[in-house]
């Protein structure tokens, strides 16, 4: 999961960052826009924090400023999505929302959450989830105030990382149907299935012959639906993490993002022209440099490092700035 795989690689030895192969300077982006990402601050207590800044990476500001885990999963419109364990024992998340600046923070469920990215439909009114405690073998649709509006069985042996489509009638997940080996968990594909329940399909079919990923990384990463109706998603494939894209029945696969570099969590501006992600130079599994937030301009595939410290900064997603 998420935070999981982000401990694994923080606890890997940092070096100094290189450059994205692709890294000049875009055009303009939107100036209404911010990203809010997260960071692990290195720190005894296993902290991590949410920070937002501009598209430009400036007036970059840590805004949960709390012990423990926040961590953001998602946005709509001026709203961040995350998971905490404020208020509770070590990483038993729960579903919070605040605005782009830290501010109006609301607890939405007392449910407890899976780590899991998750989405929304109809302007924030209802969220799709990863619910603790049942086993991984449902999502739940709830209202913004929190209520269980449908339980959604999708009859898989693992599931996490739902996701609406821009209409709202689909949701995209990774899951799996059994074990990978014996107690080295699940080797995902990317799924999809209707709101109701029904018509679920496979979309990826990771290929045999690549065996260099893992069997704990990303063979289909958590996915997020793109204007255009496709699906971009991150793969571990050829030794190195890219994103990828997909059409929702399975065909037009096309790599994203150049290899020779780690790519992995994503997220699409509103207007699709920009992809944020987290990303690092591929040097090797022991000696891994940290994370850091660059910004893509699809018109141009230009893209631009924003964050340039030494702390581990992943998962990053836009929100419209606070009025």
């Amino acid at each position: 999961m998420a935070m999981k795989n982000t401990i694994l690689l923080a606890s890997l030895a940092l070096v100094a960052c290189g450059e994205h192969p692709a890294q000049v300077e875009e055009a303009k982006a939107p100036s209404d826009l911010r990203i809010a990402f997260n960071v692990f601050t290195n720190s005894p207590e296993d902290n991590y924090e949410v920070f937002a800044m501009d598209l430009d990476g400036s007036n970059r500001k840590n805004i949960t400023n709390t012990p423990g885990v926040d961590w953001v999963y998602a946005a709509y419109g001026d709203r961040l999505l995350f998971l905490s364990d404020r208020d509770t024992c070590h990483r038993c998340y729960f579903l919070y929302e605040m605005d782009a600046d830290g501010n109006n923070v609301r607890r939405i469920s007392d449910h407890r959450m899976q780590d899991s990215w998750m989405g929304s439909r109809f302007n924030g009114a209802e969220f799709i989830v990863d619910p603790k405690g049942i086993k991984d073998t449902a999502f739940f649709r709830i209202s913004a105030g929190g209520a269980i509006l449908d339980t959604l069985y999708h009859g898989m042996a693992y599931a996490n990382d739902p996701c609406f489509s821009q209409d709202g009638k689909q949701i995209a997940f990774r899951g799996a149907h059994a074990k990978f080996k014996q107690d080295q968990g699940y080797r995902d594909e990317l799924y999809v299935i209707n709101t109701d329940g029904t018509g679920l399909r496979q979309l990826t079919h990771y290929r045999a012959n690549d065996t260099t990923a893992e069997w704990w990384a990303y063979h289909a990463g958590p996915p997020q639906w793109m204007t255009n109706g496709h699906i971009s998603f991150c793969s571990k494939r050829k030794g190195n993490l890219s994103i990828f894209s997909i059409k929702p029945d399975g065909t037009d696969e096309q790599q994203l993002t150049p290899d020779g570099f780690d790519e992995d969590w994503h997220t699409w501006s509103p207007d699709g022209n920009w992809l944020v992600y987290s990303g690092t130079p591929v040097v090797n599994e022991q000696e891994r440099p940290a994370f850091d937030i660059f910004l893509m301009d699809m018109r141009t595939k230009e893209a631009k490092r924003l964050t340039t410290d030494t702390l581990t900064e992943q998962a990053p997603v836009f929100v419209r700035a606070s009025k």
